[in-house]
């Protein structure tokens, strides 16, 4: 099973599973099979110390790698890049455009929150074809939890991962390995989803 798991990852089956069944899911709830808007947000967690490759999140204080997802508005994992904690959001943002871009090509308009914003994100976002990105913000005045339009969306799907015990703490040696149980976790959801619905 092993050697399975790392042929898949080499031949890009486990991202090439996820991107057919995504489209299976959409189609069977009435959607286009090809979203065009994407909400993105990143996850830092913690990483074993045998892990590999990894860096410093200052802002959430966690020594790890961090997890870039873009999901469409049901909150469907469309890309998703691993990449050390100290990348900052905007930095990791244009590695997570580039793969939605060969998965879902018309999908061209992003929204996330403050860390995406700045003409640096833009400006490369610009150099892989015309993006839009939309902020969308908390106001300063707002006391307490509150719910931001579109934005809920991802960071439930990142807490959809998180009941997967696998990826509570990244403990593998490579980076392709933990995209890999990244998309084995959405898989199984999105599978989970689509045999609830046909029946």
């Amino acid at each position: 099973m092993q050697g399975y798991f790392y042929r898949w990852i080499r031949e890009g089956r486990w991202e090439a599973m996820n991107h057919i069944l995504v489209i299976l899911s959409r189609e069977q709830d009435g959607r286009d099979a090809t979203p065009s808007v994407g909400i993105i947000d990143s996850q830092s967690v913690k990483t074993a110390e045998n892990s590999g490759l990894r860096g410093y999140d200052a802002g959430k204080k966690i020594k790890g790698r961090k997890r870039h997802i873009a999901t469409d508005t049901l909150g469907h994992i469309v890309a998703a890049v691993v990449h050390p904690a100290d990348i900052q959001d905007r930095d990791g943002a244009p590695l997570v455009a580039a793969r939605i871009r060969s998965l879902f090509p018309w999908l061209r308009h992003l929204i996330g929150d403050g860390g995406y914003a700045g003409e640096k994100l833009r400006g490369a976002l610009a150099e892989l074809g015309r993006w839009t990105i939309e902020i969308v913000k908390r106001s300063d005045r707002t006391e307490g939890f509150v719910v931001l339009p579109k934005r809920w969306i991802v960071e439930r799907s990142i807490a959809w991962l998180g009941r997967c015990r696998r990826l509570t703490r990244d403990v593998e040696a490579t980076i392709s390995s933990s995209h890999a149980w990244l998309m084995i976790a959405h898989i199984r959801r999105v599978l989970r989803k689509i045999n609830q619905t046909a029946f």
